[in-house]
């Protein structure tokens, strides 16, 4: 049996990681601006990480849902502190599709309609409802195809009160910073009437932070850059009524989870999972939240990504081929006047150094949260050799 033919590869194969850094079957050393999509959330094979999994594993790696498992709830508690959202419940499955489908399927249960409104560039998974609340048509089979989802512009809120003012959506699902989608950010002013809309029209609002989530931005979430926030706290009157997270969770462990507002009542039955929440997964995550805290791993991708962004902003004064630099934290968009795949290609294949890109000119940087200011330097001298 072969592979199926699913993504263009990189002739390379990486055999090791740590921290920002990983090595290929040859040896050769790669600095790593990726992440794996923004999944290494505490850098490679950390000790801490490594030693809480090998523990787990050498104990109990699965047993299924249908008996008490306390490690899911020391991640409830630790995570909702983490996040300031200790009055919301959690539930554990697999996957950022999964944890969008199963945000969007809770949100219909809960006012019985069924459309979607979704940000036009979106992208919110490969599955069922989240790929067809992905704007890229190239990936909706015509089965997922269901007419649920409209798309509509970002920071532009006169379509959206249009549109839920007709009283029939189901739920509005949002990345308050696009990936895929260029690295775009929603605006503070955007984002505080569609919380007002949704309220008003009973729509529920879903927060996507599967990507700019836990911590990436230089807060938990990216959503609470948008929010009032006094003496500390937030003012939860504007929090998404849903947060769907995954990718940074588990440092590279398969793991999602929906974050849900007390509003919603839970019944037995409407969702379930098989390895969601399992022994190991949980014990990575708990890790996970180990190292983001003592290590303070939000403040330093606020401190080293904002450094990054002012030196990239500067070359861009002298460099004609950086048309815009944007994004939040440890969370970047590079926009170039060409196509990304030469500039990429050579970071990689001559300059030993990974990022990630979208569209079709835009290169796009998601570190470990551990990026040190060195590497940071580091990697603005490997850029400007890329791209001249």
């Amino acid at each position: 049996m072969k592979l199926y033919d699913v993504y263009p590869l990189f002739d390379i194969t990486i055999a090791r990681g740590k921290g920002c850094k990983v090595w290929d079957e040859k040896g050769q050393e790669y600095l790593d601006l990726y992440g794996g999509h923004a999944v290494i959330s505490i850098g490679h094979c950390h000790t801490h990480y490594v030693d809480a999994m090998t523990k787990q594993l050498n104990t109990l790696g699965f047993y299924s849902n249908s008996v008490q498992n306390p490690l899911q709830n020391i991640l409830a508690e630790r995570l909702g502190k983490a996040c300031g959202y200790e009055g919301y419940s959690l539930f554990l499955i697999n996957s950022g599709a999964e944890a969008n489908e199963n945000a969007m399927k809770l949100a219909s249960f809960h006012n019985g309609r069924t459309r979607i409104l979704s940000l036009e560039k979106a992208f919110h998974g490969r599955t069922s409802l989240a790929v067809e609340a992905t704007a890229n048509p190239r990936i909706i089979a015509p089965v997922n195809s269901n007419g649920h989802v409209t798309y509509l512009p970002i920071n532009d809120i006169q379509p959206w009160a249009d549109e839920l003012r007709k009283g029939d959506v189901c739920a509005v699902i949002i990345e308050c910073v696009q990936g895929v989608g260029g690295i775009r950010m929603v605006t503070k002013e955007f984002y505080q009437a569609l919380r007002k809309l949704c309220t008003e029209t009973g729509t529920v609002l879903i927060a996507d932070e599967i990507q700019c989530g836990y911590g990436r931005t230089g807060k938990f979430f990216a959503h609470q850059w948008l929010m009032d926030e006094k003496d500390g706290a937030y003012d939860m009157t504007q929090a998404p009524d849903i947060v769907t997270v995954a990718k940074g969770i588990c440092n590279g462990f398969p793991m999602g989870g929906v974050i849900i507002s007390p509003v919603f009542q839970a019944v037995y039955g409407q969702l379930g999972t098989t390895f969601g929440g399992n022994h190991l997964a949980c014990a990575g995550a708990i890790a996970v939240l180990d190292v983001i805290e003592n290590e303070h791993l939000v403040e330093n991708a606020r401190k080293v990504g904002q450094w990054l962004m002012d030196e990239l902003k500067d070359l861009q004064k002298t460099c004609s081929h950086i048309v815009d630099v944007r994004g939040k934290g440890l969370m970047i968009g590079i926009e170039l006047d060409m196509p990304y795949k030469e500039p990429r290609t050579r970071l990689v294949k001559e300059l030993h150094c990974f990022t990630g890109c979208s569209g079709t000119n835009v290169l796009r940087l998601l570190p470990p949260l551990c990026l040190t200011m060195d590497e940071a330097k580091d990697f603005v001298g490997r850029l400007k050799q890329a791209i001249g």
